[in-house]
């Protein structure tokens, strides 16, 4: 156990980067991604750091006002101690801070602290969860932006990630759905039948009818699973459209996370992976219940994005799941971007450069760049360095 680290300052910064092209998925329109950054900062002068995206969320203002008092001036010695933390704060403000952006919110602040226990530590974050990082499962996420890139220009960059060493792919629905179509079978082609080619319908389907006929027209792709069909919320429908896939995987929970989560889920026998964010869900406070849960119900579970936390921290639990990478300059995710890529062999990923904590977390020259909202001045402060 490292001497405990008493926490003195808890700054966020919103940062807005603008996407190559404009992003729809029905109702569902991005104009650029926006990012919260979270700095906490001990006594001692070490520093744990965090990021999500916010989903146009009120972030920020939500670690100010409900979050960052239960933080500062707390002393944390280990996970144990970071737990509590997150629990008390939890409890003080469940209608707020149980689901949702709060949920999202408090997050973040979790996984900063354990970023900062680690560099405490002096150990990669593997290490101080009790584990050790080792290669994984990639899985490339393709075809952004969706409205821009035609079945021919998907191809082209699944031959050229399949030349690079990636085994496995996650394409976006794109609509009209013949297009989102045409897509799909364009990437099987590229990919090979050996590959993993996976779905995210981006919460576009309203009916089992539709959502069915879709992966009936589509079967030639032989999908992996089919990802996050309809809006959250309605595990009933989703168990529906599982009965009717003929075996294709389903997959749900990208975003959601909070109260019944993943209980509805697997309640229901709804899905065939439950997908787990620990940036919007909990933290690794909350990474083993959720991981527990999926194993006591005989439900396999996969991380979404944000891979600099997740293939580290699963790693480190002994969890063989794929970590996602969005593709460079795509729009998937530019906060990332600007971050280590991950070195592919043969479908897997190596281990990130071992440093403590999490690594590199933040590239100051990139954040300078973008459009931030900085009122604790910590992007301002980085750039200096």
């Amino acid at each position: 156990m490292s001497s405990p680290e008493t926490i003195e300052e808890l700054h966020v910064a919103t940062v807005r980067a603008a996407l190559p092209e404009t992003i729809r998925f029905g109702d569902w329109v991005m104009k650029h991604r926006e990012f919260a950054l979270v700095r906490v900062r001990a006594q001692s002068g070490v520093e744990g750091f965090a990021f999500t995206l916010t989903r146009e969320g009120p972030v920020a203002a939500t670690i100010k006002q409900a979050i960052a008092h239960h933080y500062l001036g707390s002393s944390f010695a280990s996970s144990k101690d970071a737990a509590s933390t997150f629990h008390r704060c939890q409890g003080s403000n469940l209608a707020s801070l149980s689901a949702g952006i709060g949920l999202r919110a408090l997050s973040i602040v979790d996984l900063a602290v354990h970023d900062l226990l680690a560099r405490g530590a002096e150990v990669p974050i593997a290490q101080y969860l009790g584990g050790q990082a080792r290669p994984l499962p990639a899985t490339a996420i393709i075809g952004y932006p969706p409205s821009a890139m035609p079945p021919d220009a998907v191809a082209e960059q699944v031959r050229a990630l399949r030349q690079a060493g990636w085994r496995r792919f996650k394409i976006p629905i794109a609509l009209p759905l013949e297009t989102g179509r045409d897509r799909l079978l364009a990437a099987r082609e590229a990919a090979g039948e050996d590959a993993w080619l996976g779905m995210d319908a981006a919460w576009v389907f309203d009916s089992v009818d539709g959502a069915a006929a879709f992966l009936e027209e589509t079967r030639a792709a032989g999908l992996g699973w089919f990802e996050d069909v309809f809006r959250p919320g309605d595990a009933k429908i989703v168990a529906e459209l599982r009965s009717r896939s003929n075996g294709i995987a389903i997959a749900m929970g990208d975003e959601q996370g909070g109260s019944y989560y993943p209980e509805a889920l697997l309640l229901q026998d709804a899905v065939d992976v439950v997908r787990i964010d620990l940036t919007c869900m909990g933290g690794i406070t909350r990474a083993r219940p959720m991981i527990e849960a999926c194993r006591a119900a005989g439900t396999a579970f996969a991380p979404h994005m944000f891979a600099h936390v997740h293939s580290q921290v699963f790693a480190a639990l002994g969890e063989d799941v794929p970590i996602e990478w969005g593709v460079p300059g795509t729009g998937v995710d530019q906060f990332a971007d600007s971050l280590a890529q991950p070195t592919i062999v043969d479908g897997l990923m190596e281990p990130l450069p071992q440093q403590p904590g999490f690594g590199t977390l933040v590239n100051p020259p990139w954040l300078a760049e973008q459009d931030v909202d900085d009122p604790d001045g910590l992007v301002a402060e980085l750039a200096q360095r």
